[in-house]
């Protein structure tokens, strides 16, 4: 008789007790796919519909947004401009915002998304691989459930919760932001470190580290949780290489393309016109220590803790039963409240989407602690199956009231392709030539986004929201304006794009026009004026 071996596969094990699992590994026989699609369950199936059509539905809403003119140079146009570039072997400098595109943010992994490019340009792009990505995190809630909750169908209702998130709704609309990726990369990082799954935790580690410079808020608290409830040595490798690819990433590879390590020090609290980030953080420092008042009326105003109840009701704080992963989010959460930016605490726009992964993992964490049952007439109800049916109560109706869901009670923006602005807009910028330098509306650069130079007017005539240094604010850069070939303005009364066309229109011609739209071309017989 062979002696049996129990290996303790717990949560909360250290890594040695799972060693003895290799000791006589029969070959794994391969199987054919009709053999794994035979296999495949129920709730299997369910899921993958669920993301499938999650990916469809927000894609389509998005480029409808996008084809009615509901997105802008920022957020939009300025990603799609940067990947064409690299996909044509140039240097991403997006003339949209006056700089290279990863010196704005280290988001390498666009990177990812530039072959595309070359087979099918299009802001499809942009809107499928942000609805894929975001999607795709249901399923390491999925896959960690099932284990967790001894349950697939259990599972399967808590990456339903995932999904109908407030936050992660709200991130398919806004535009285009790589963060979205960090839906599934933080997910299945956060699923690999509970399944001790360390090649892959490694993999969604750096692949979280390609999206963005401050992806370490969320990646240090998961090192910090590793270390001390998986494996030190890795736990400690997580926080040093996150907070060394953060020093990396702004101090070497951002301030060398834009001589500054981030230009996002006046979102810090209490800081003045002029500081860098080291300065603007010393006065908040000294703002707590002096008078933590101050800082306390600063968390609870403008709604901050309303955001937090938005973002943690649709769990049904069931993760306040075992806290460990959901506190992972905290950082996030905590540096979303402190900003002075209205953006970061509001749950319409992508900086809440980051905490939901830990979030949602820890929910299902904590309700595989739920033990025994409950009473209920005649019968016995298990705790868990409460569990789970009060964070799919909530789920829903959290959803109803601030997702942008059809059935939900929120107003939607759905973007019509074919209204009428939308429509005549097409219809003069098919005047323009492949290749020229274009000034134009926010809600027309990011239809003509691929060429090397595209100006949101009335860049660069009079700079606005343009490269890196705000002192240059309202001045002209006097060559890039006189490169400029058209210009596509709206022919509604708007006194800010009047005032600064009036400045330079005899240097320019109309070549075309219907009821909203102007497109002017440069004269060049006639001297721009002021230069």
């Amino acid at each position: 008789m062979t002696d049996q071996v129990t290996i303790d596969r717990s949560d909360d094990a250290p890594d040695d007790a799972v060693d003895l699992s290799d000791a006589a590994e029969a070959p794994v026989p391969k199987r054919t796919v009709n053999e794994w699609l035979r296999q495949r369950t129920i709730p299997q199936v369910l899921l993958t519909c669920a993301v499938v059509l999650w990916t469809a539905y927000f894609t389509q809403r998005g480029l409808d947004i996008h084809h009615g003119l509901g997105t802008s140079s920022y957020d939009s146009g300025l990603y799609d401009q940067g990947m064409w570039l690299l996909s044509r072997g140039k240097a991403p400098f997006v003339t949209l915002m006056g700089r290279n595109m990863f010196g704005d943010h280290t988001s390498f992994v666009l990177l990812f998304l530039v072959p595309l490019y070359w087979i099918a340009p299009g802001a499809w792009i942009m809107f499928f691989g942000q609805s894929a990505a975001i999607a795709a995190g249901a399923i390491p809630v999925f896959l960690y459930g099932r284990r967790r909750l001894e349950s697939e169908w259990l599972a399967l209702i808590a990456a339903g919760t995932y999904l109908l998130h407030p936050a992660v709704g709200w991130a398919n609309l806004e535009n285009f932001h790589p963060d979205s990726f960090l839906g599934v990369f933080v997910g299945v990082a956060l699923y690999a470190a509970l399944e001790r799954k360390w090649k892959l935790y490694a993999a969604f580690v750096v692949l979280s580290l390609l999206v963005k410079e401050d992806v370490s808020l969320v990646l240090v608290p998961l090192g910090i949780w590793v270390a001390i409830r998986r494996d030190r040595r890795i736990g400690l490798i997580t926080v040093f290489g996150s907070l060394w690819f953060m020093f990396t990433a702004m101090y070497v590879v951002m301030r060398g393309l834009i001589g500054q390590p981030t230009l996002n020090a006046w979102r810090i609290p209490f800081s003045q016109p002029g500081d860098g980030t080291g300065a603007a953080a010393k006065r908040l420092i000294d703002t707590a220590v002096t008078n933590p008042t101050q800082l306390v009326d600063h968390l609870r105003a403008d709604g901050r803790p309303w955001y937090l109840w938005q973002m943690t009701s649709p769990f049904a704080w069931i993760f306040l039963r075992l806290p460990g992963i959901a506190l992972i989010s905290a950082l996030v959460l905590f540096t979303n409240v402190l900003s002075t930016f209205w953006y970061q605490y509001q749950i319409q726009y992508h900086y809440a989407l980051v905490a939901v992964p830990a979030l949602a993992i820890g929910t299902v964490h904590a309700l595989g602690a739920v033990q025994g049952r409950v009473e209920l007439q005649s019968f016995q109800l298990p705790l868990r199956a409460v569990g789970i049916g009060a964070l799919a109560f909530s789920s829903f109706v959290t959803a109803y009231m601030w997702a942008p869901m059809p059935w939900g009670r929120t107003l939607l923006f759905y973007g019509d392709p074919d209204n009428v602005y939308a429509v005549t807009m097409r219809e003069i910028i098919e005047e323009i030539p492949e290749g020229a330098s274009v000034a134009a509306h926010h809600r027309v650069t990011p239809h003509i986004a691929y060429r090397t130079e595209i100006y949101q007017f009335p860049n660069p005539f009079r700079l606005v929201l343009y490269g890196p240094d705000r002192s240059l604010e309202g001045i002209r850069l006097a060559e890039r304006a006189d490169g400029v070939d058209f210009v596509v303005l709206p022919t509604s009364e708007d006194e800010n794009v009047a005032d600064d066309f009036a400045v330079i229109e005899e240097a320019f011609i109309e070549v075309a026009a219907n009821q909203y739209w102007v497109l002017y071309e440069r004269d060049r017989s006639v001297p721009l004026p002021g230069n």
